[in-house]
C-alpha cells in the first residue's frame, strides 16, 4: 500500500500534466468567452437589435413600452456610432417601418413615400370658419398642422435618395412633416416584429 506522496514520487510528472490540462482548459474557456463577446458586439452593432419603444407616435401598430426587433442589415452596414451607412445594398419600400437617428435619438417611423413619389398638400374648410390641412401621399390622407402645411405646400415630389417617414399616430408624431425628408443612407434598419 502507498500514499499519495508515494504516487508523486513514483510519477513526478502527474502533477505537471494536471496543471497543464487546467491551464489549457482555462485558455480555451477564455477564448470562448472572448469570441462570444466579439460576436455579440458585432451582432449588436451591425446585424440585429432589440429596442424598447418610448412614445406613442407609432400607435396602434407599436405601443408605448413595447420591444421591437430590428434587422440592421436590411439596407446595408451602418458605421458604428454614426447616423449613416458604410455600405448600402437596399432601399426602404413604401410601408416599411424603419429606424434612423433624429436629434441624436433613434426614432421609429413608417416610410409613407419613397424617392420619386408624388405628394400634394391641400387646405379644406373645417366647417367652423377655419381650415384643416392635409398631405395626400398615394392613397393616404394625412393631417398637417398649419406650420407643417407652410413648410410643405410647394413640394410636389419626394426627391430621389430620400423617403418621407411618418408615425402612424399622425396627431402625436414628430416626423418628416416637420423636419423634412430622410436620406436613404441614414436609414439604419427595418423593424421586423414586436
Amino acid at each position: 500500500m502507498f500514499t499519495l506522496e508515494d504516487e508523486k514520487e513514483k510519477n513526478p510528472g502527474a502533477e505537471i500534466g494536471s496543471n497543464s490540462r487546467r491551464s489549457s482548459s482555462s485558455r480555451f474557456l477564455a477564448l470562448i468567452v472572448a469570441a462570444g463577446l466579439l460576436i455579440g458586439t458585432f451582432v449588436k452593432l451591425f446585424a440585429f437589435e432589440f429596442l424598447h419603444v418610448s412614445g406613442r407616435s407609432m400607435m396602434p401598430a407599436i405601443q408605448n413600452g413595447e420591444t421591437i426587433f430590428v434587422n440592421k442589415l436590411k439596407f446595408g452596414i451602418a458605421k458604428p456610432f454614426s447616423d449613416n451607412l458604410l455600405l448600402q445594398w437596399g432601399k426602404p419600400q413604401r410601408g416599411d417601418v424603419v429606424i434612423y437617428l433624429y436629434d441624436n435619438k433613434i426614432v421609429v417611423k413608417r416610410c409613407v413615400c419613397i424617392g420619386g413619389d408624388k405628394i400634394r398638400c391641400e387646405r379644406e374648410p373645417d366647417g367652423s370658419g377655419g381650415e384643416d390641412y392635409f398631405l395626400f401621399a398615394g392613397e393616404k390622407k394625412i393631417n398637417l398642422t398649419s406650420s407643417q402645411y407652410a413648410n410643405m405646400k410647394f413640394i410636389r415630389q419626394v426627391p430621389d435618395g430620400y423617403v418621407m417617414a411618418i408615425g402612424d399616430n399622425y396627431d402625436e408624431s414628430l416626423d418628416s412633416r416637420s423636419y423634412g425628408f430622410i436620406p436613404v443612407k441614414n436609414i439604419l434598419g427595418k423593424v421586423l416584429c414586436k
